[in-house]
C-alpha cells in the first residue's frame, strides 16, 4: 500500500442455488486465498451467499434467515484479516426485500448497500422480488446491531491518502445514470460492483467497454465481480466474468466459465493525480454521504501489476501500426496547415541520416503529398562536419533520392575552423563550445536557406531529447515548425520502422533499416576509425530508461522513488535486462537533474504538433518555471540512495 498501490481481486465461488451454507464455506475459502495474498479490496458477485437465480425461492423465510446466518459465518470468519469484503445477499428491512452487498472488515459489518436499478425486462425479474434501494442511510438491525443501508455510503482508510469506496451493483452501471456517477464526485476513487450478468454472444465486450469506459470517465479504480458456474441454467448461463480497471484501462480480467479469480494493484496516487489535473472533474460540494471509517492497515504492497517498458508504445503490433499511422498524419497535417497558412512551398530540413531528422523528412513528404505538392520541392540539406561517417551522410543521399528529391550538401568544416578562430577557440579543444559551434552553424545555414527560397526550417529535435535538454539552444533547440517535439525517441523508432514496413519500396526499406540500426549520435566529435564515436545513449543514457521515467515524472506527476519502484519492476525482472538497481538509479538521478535545469530550452519552444498525452509545449502541458529548483525531488532521490547502499 506504499506508494498508492492497493491489491485488490474480484472473485466467483462456485455456488449451489439456495444453499447459503455450502455457499458461505466457497466464499470463506476464497477469502482465505485473497488474504494469503494481500487483497485489501476483495469482492464477490451479487447474491451470492444464495445464488442470484433462486427466483420466487427469494420470498421464503428460511433461505433469508439462513442467508443472514450465512453472512455471520463469512463475517466471524474475516476477524483478523486486514481487508475489505464485498458479498451480496437479499437482505430484509421493515417488510420489503433489498438486493444488498454486505461489507465486512476485521470481524465487523460495516454496513448494507442495496442496489438501485432493478432490471425487470427481458430474462430479468428483480422487481418482482426487491425493492429499489435508498439513497440516504437509513439504521437496520444485524445481529443485535445498528447497521447502515443506502447506497449513500462511502467507506475509507486512513491507510492509503484517498482510498475511498463506494459500492454499486449490476444493473446500476448499466443504467442511464449509473450511482457510481454521484459516489466519484462525492469522493470515491474506488467503485466496486457485484454482479450477476449473464453471457449473450457480444455482451462480454460491451460489458468490458462498460467497465473500462467508466473507470476512465470517472478517473476511478473499478472493480466488477460476476456470477459463474453454479448459478442455474435453467435459462441463462453465467460465465463468471471478473474485470479491473483503472483510468479506462482494463489491468486484469478473468477467462469466461472458468470461475477464474483475478488480481492486480490499483494505484490510488494515480488516480489522485488525475483528478487533480482534470479540471471539468468537478467534486460535490454538498456530500450527504456518511462516511464508514474502516481498519485497514498500511502495508507493503508486493506488486502484480506490471508496467511495460516502452509506455509511449503500444505492446500489440496491430494497434502499434495503427498508432503510426495516427502519429505520422498528425505531424503531417500540422505541418501542411503551417505551410497552407504561410503560403510556403519549401520545407528545408537538416537531413543527417541519423533517425531524428529520418522521421522530420518523412513527414515533409508526407504533408507534400497531402497539399498535392511536387516532392522535389523539398529541400534536404545535408552539412558534413568534423563527426560525419560516411555510413549517415550516404543513408541521407540514398533517403533523398528515394523519396524523389535533390540533396544539397554544405560541408561546415571551414566556416567553423574561422568562427572558433575568430572566438579564440584551440584547434585542439572538444568541449561543448566545439560541439555546440557546429550545431549553431546548421542552423543558421538552414534558416539562411529558408529566407532565400522563402520556405521554412523544419525541426528534427524529439520530446525525449526536449526533456534533457540535449540540443543545442539556438542550434538544433530551433525551427520554424517542430514536427517530432510530440514524440519521444522510443516511439521515434517504431514510427521509422513503420514506414520501412508499409513504403511499398524494398530500396526505401532497406535505407530506412540501416538508419535504424545506426547508433544514436549527435555526430560533433571527429570518428574513431571510420566509425561513430559520440554514441548519445553512452553519454545521456538509455532513452528506453529516460522515456520511462518521463511518462511518469510528467503524465501522472509520480515521486522519484515511485518510478524508481516502478522501473526496477519493469527493468530487473527481464532476464535479458542490462540494467540493475544501480543503474537505473544513476540514469533516474541524471535525469531529473538534467530535466529541472534545461526547462529554459522548453520554455522558448517553436510551434510543433501535440501527439500524446506528454508534451513539454510552454503553451501547453508544460508551463514550469525556468528556475524551478529540484531540490525536494534530490532529497528523496538522496534518501532513496542511502537505504539502497548505492552511491551517486
Amino acid at each position: 500500500m506504499y506508494d498508492g498501490f492497493v491489491k485488490v481481486a474480484a472473485m466467483t465461488p462456485k455456488v449451489k442455488v439456495a444453499d447459503p451454507y455450502y455457499n458461505a464455506e466457497q466464499i470463506c475459502a476464497l477469502m482465505d486465498e485473497a488474504d494469503a495474498k494481500g487483497s485489501k479490496i476483495t469482492v464477490f458477485p451479487e447474491l451470492c451467499i444464495t445464488g442470484y437465480t433462486c427466483q420466487d425461492l427469494f420470498y421464503q423465510e428460511k433461505l433469508l434467515a439462513s442467508s443472514r446466518e450465512a453472512l455471520m459465518t463469512i463475517i466471524e470468519h474475516s476477524d483478523g484479516m486486514d481487508g475489505l469484503f464485498f458479498v451480496g445477499l437479499p437482505f430484509e428491512h421493515e417488510h420489503k426485500l433489498y438486493n444488498v452487498a454486505a461489507v465486512i472488515n476485521c470481524g465487523e459489518l460495516m454496513g448494507l448497500v442495496p442496489k438501485t436499478e432493478l432490471p425487470t425486462y427481458g430474462e430479468f425479474y428483480e422487481g418482482r422480488h426487491f425493492y429499489p434501494g435508498n439513497k440516504l442511510p437509513v439504521m437496520t438491525e444485524f445481529d443485535g446491531q445498528e447497521i447502515p443501508l443506502g447506497t449513500d455510503i462511502l467507506f475509507t482508510s486512513d491507510a492509503v491518502d484517498g482510498l475511498t469506496v463506494a459500492v454499486e451493483i449490476c444493473e446500476d452501471l448499466w443504467a442511464a445514470n449509473p450511482p457510481s456517477a454521484r459516489h466519484a464526485v462525492s469522493g470515491a476513487s474506488v467503485i466496486v460492483n457485484l454482479s450477476a450478468s449473464n453471457e449473450t454472444i457480444g455482451k462480454a465486450d460491451y460489458r468490458r467497454m462498460l467497465v473500462s469506459a467508466q473507470s476512465g470517465r470517472l478517473a476511478c479504480a473499478y472493480i466488477y465481480a460476476s456470477a459463474g458456474y453454479g448459478e442455474s441454467t435453467q435459462d441463462l448461463v453465467f460465465g463468471g466474468h471478473n474485470i479491473i480497471a483503472e483510468g479506462g484501462k482494463i489491468l486484469a480480467q478473468s477467462k469466461r466459465f472458468t470461475n477464474e479469480a483475478v488480481y492486480s494493484d490499483i494505484d490510488i496516487q494515480r488516480i489522485r493525480y488525475e483528478r487533480r489535473r482534470l479540471s471539468s472533474f468537478h467534486p460535490d460540494q454538498t456530500p450527504e454521504y456518511m462516511i464508514v471509517q474502516t481498519g485497514l492497515v498500511l502495508q507493503e504492497t508486493l506488486l502484480d501489476r506490471r508496467f511495460s517498458r516502452k509506455p509511449f508504445v503500444p505492446s500489440d503490433t496491430s494497434k502499434r501500426d495503427a498508432r503510426c499511422e495516427e502519429i505520422l498524419t498528425i505531424q503531417a497535417q500540422g505541418l501542411a496547415k503551417r505551410m497552407e497558412h504561410t503560403g510556403c512551398r519549401k520545407a528545408v530540413v537538416g537531413l543527417s541520416g541519423g533517425l531524428d531528422s529520418t522521421l522530420a523528412f518523412l513527414v515533409i513528404a508526407k504533408a507534400y503529398d497531402f497539399l498535392g505538392l511536387p516532392r522535389d520541392e523539398m529541400i534536404p540539406v545535408t552539412m558534413p562536419g568534423f563527426g560525419t561517417t560516411n555510413r549517415t551522410k550516404s543513408n541521407a543521399e540514398k533517403l533523398a533520392e528515394q523519396l524523389g528529391c535533390s540533396l544539397l550538401t554544405i560541408p561546415i568544416g571551414d566556416s567553423v575552423k574561422q568562427h572558433f578562430l575568430d572566438i579564440g577557440l584551440p584547434e585542439d579543444d572538444r568541449s561543448v563550445t566545439y560541439e555546440n559551434g557546429q550545431a549553431r552553424e546548421r542552423t543558421q545555414i538552414l534558416m539562411d536557406i529558408a529566407n532565400k527560397v522563402g520556405g521554412m526550417v523544419v525541426g528534427t529535435g524529439d520530446l525525449s531529447e526536449l526533456a534533457l535538454g540535449w540540443a543545442t539552444y539556438n542550434g538544433d533547440h530551433m525551427s520554424m515548425y517542430g514536427v517530432n517535439g510530440g514524440i519521444p525517441k522510443t516511439l521515434v523508432r517504431h514510427l521509422v520502422r513503420y514506414y520501412a514496413d508499409t513504403c511499398g519500396s524494398d530500396t526505401l526499406q532497406k535505407v530506412l533499416m540501416d538508419i535504424l540500426d545506426t547508433p544514436v549520435s549527435p555526430e560533433l566529435l571527429p570518428p574513431s576509425d571510420g566509425d561513430i564515436s559520440q554514441k548519445t545513449e553512452s553519454i545521456v543514457g538509455p532513452y528506453e530508461l529516460h522515456d520511462f521515467f518521463l511518462y511518469y515524472l510528467l503524465r501522472w506527476g509520480f515521486s522519484p522513488r515511485k518510478i524508481f519502484r516502478m522501473a526496477a519492476a519493469a527493468f530487473c525482472g527481464e532476464t535479458e535486462s542490462e540494467y540493475d538497481e544501480e543503474i537505473i538509479f544513476h540514469w533516474l538521478m541524471v535525469f531529473t537533474r538534467r530535466f529541472f535545469a534545461q526547462q529554459f530550452k522548453r520554455s522558448c519552444l517553436p510551434d510543433g504538433p501535440k501527439v500524446g498525452s506528454v508534451a513539454v509545449s510552454p503553451r501547453g502541458d508544460l508551463r514550469m518555471p525556468s528556475d524551478a529548483s529540484w531540490g525536494a525531488w534530490k532529497a528523496e532521490l538522496e534518501d532513496l540512495a542511502e537505504e539502497l547502499e548505492i552511491g551517486e
